[in-house]
């Protein structure tokens, strides 16, 4: 039977105010797997009064008393490792051996580095003009905290964002995406299971146009952190005009190889860049552009490592390496920038296709797109799905010129065998990261990541004490001496 979820609220799990629910389904069989509270106003409403009524004494407690609730989260995750992880593939569809653990030890990692980071709020004692007076500033929580997360990594994109919320004094407030509802209760119950006073932490379930916009808009939150896409968070960041935003937004990765580039290093990029979580990442690499002397070369080995190395399949099943989309819209987009591709010219080299025989509709083939140009959907959207689209370049100069003429500026990569021409692109490109000789979903996760400035990538950074800058706010005191 599948199981009746809740939400939780005020330290309670609950129905939704209306009783309403939504079928939770399985990406790789299309089966019912749990039915979800459909949240709406009312309960979000609920939650952020809950969030205000307990923020105030949390944020009174000792840092390292904070610490050491982050540090029973990271423990409590680690000894549900296994059911997190088949939860994972079950609900958001990605291969448990090859991928679904692997986002659960990330987890582990984010409440890890919350734990120490909560200790590091220190502030500054800036001098006076007058003697007499000493200044203090501090570090110190916004309130409540909005946090609003993606379905494709279910864990670790609320988490990058929850856990250092939580361990500055913040209350939160989680709108999880629907279509990884299953995976939202079970993180949520880890929290809850640390120990945390009722109302610090809450999830409400639901679509985000309703029980997203309302913590945005509601002015009960104090800031907002939205993971997702670019025209989502630009309605996010209109809502919460006026409160504190980190927003970290979509990008097309592009991936550059030059001349002299390793081309099995880069071809083994480009598998991890297009192919992990089956391509549903906002770094994941969705503009290959490679130098002509070595084209026709890296589409050959690239062809090849594909047939070696790539296994779409069941998620549940050890040789996958592959799992299916996790929705229909993004089925349908990878589908409709293929197929306009073609339309324009490209040619389909491997896959191109669903394959529904798999056992649902969600499986797509990993492919390959060669003559890709600039009027094609597939170079200027995010296509989200397990495509490669290669373009022919003539220069390192007209890599850059295609990278910083793109609206997205979240992270980019370059091989190339001379390091400096690779710090050089580096320094050149208007990405807030840039890889090389790695392909564009290399990440640490204790590391700054975000959009650059003036892109539709985003603003702010998460990754260990750098999100410290958008989810705490600086207190200035003055205290006079006579």
């Amino acid at each position: 039977m599948p199981d009746d979820l809740k939400m939780l609220i005020g330290g309670k799990w609950v129905d939704s105010v209306s009783g309403a629910t939504f079928e939770a389904t399985s990406p790789s069989t299309g089966e019912m797997i749990a039915r979800v509270p459909e949240g709406a106003r009312e309960d979000a409403q609920r939650a952020i009064a809950a969030a205000n009524a307990a923020w105030r004494d949390w944020a009174s407690r000792s840092a390292f008393e904070r610490g050491s609730t982050m540090k029973r989260m990271a423990e409590i995750v680690g000894e549900r490792r296994d059911d997190l992880a088949r939860t994972l593939s079950l609900d958001q569809g990605k291969p448990l051996r090859a991928e679904a653990h692997d986002e659960v030890e990330e987890l582990i990692a984010y409440f890890e580095m919350a734990s120490a980071d909560a200790t590091r709020m220190e502030g500054l004692i800036p001098p006076s003009v007058d003697a007499g007076k000493r200044v203090f500033v501090y570090r110190v929580p916004r309130g409540v905290v909005g946090v609003i997360s993606p379905w494709n990594w279910p864990y670790t994109m609320p988490g990058e964002l929850l856990a250092p919320a939580l361990a500055y004094g913040n209350a939160v407030v989680w709108v999880p995406a629907p279509s990884t509802s299953v995976c939202a209760v079970r993180l949520a119950q880890c929290i809850e299971d640390a120990g945390l006073p009722p109302g610090v932490f809450n999830m409400v379930t639901g679509p985000g146009p309703v029980v997203g916009d309302e913590i945005a808009a509601n002015p009960g939150t104090h800031a907002v952190g939205f993971i997702g896409s670019i025209a989502t968070g630009h309605r996010v960041a209109e809502r919460a005009a006026g409160k504190e935003l980190l927003l970290e937004m979509g990008g097309n990765g592009p991936l550059v190889i030059l001349e002299d580039a390793d081309l099995d290093a880069a071809v083994a990029g480009t598998l991890t860049a297009c192919f992990l979580n089956a391509g549903q990442s906002c770094t994941a690499g969705e503009r290959i552009l490679v130098h002509e002397s070595v084209h026709d070369a890296y589409v050959a080995k690239l062809r090849t490592a594909i047939d070696g190395e790539i296994r779409l399949g069941d998620p549940f099943d050890d040789a996958t390496t592959m799992g299916p989309l996790n929705n229909s819209p993004v089925a349908d987009k990878t589908e409709q920038h293929v197929a306009d591709a073609v339309d324009r010219g490209a040619e389909v080299v491997v896959g191109g296709k669903r394959a529904p025989h798999l056992g649902s509709e969600l499986f797509f083939e990993a492919t390959v797109v060669d003559g890709v140009t600039d009027e094609m959907a597939i170079a200027r959207e995010e296509t989200f799905g397990p495509v490669v689209p290669v373009s022919t370049i003539r220069s390192e100069e007209e890599a850059v010129r295609i990278v910083n003429g793109s609206p997205y500026g979240l992270l980019s990569a370059v091989f190339t065998r001379d390091l400096r021409r690779g710090l050089r692109y580096a320094e050149a490109v208007r990405t807030g990261w840039v890889n090389v000789n790695e392909g564009t979903n290399y990440w640490e996760s204790h590391l700054p990541f975000g959009g650059a400035s003036g892109s539709a990538s985003g603003v702010g950074r998460v990754g260990g004490r750098f999100s410290m800058e958008r989810l705490t706010e600086l207190k200035t005191v003055v205290v006079g001496l006579d």
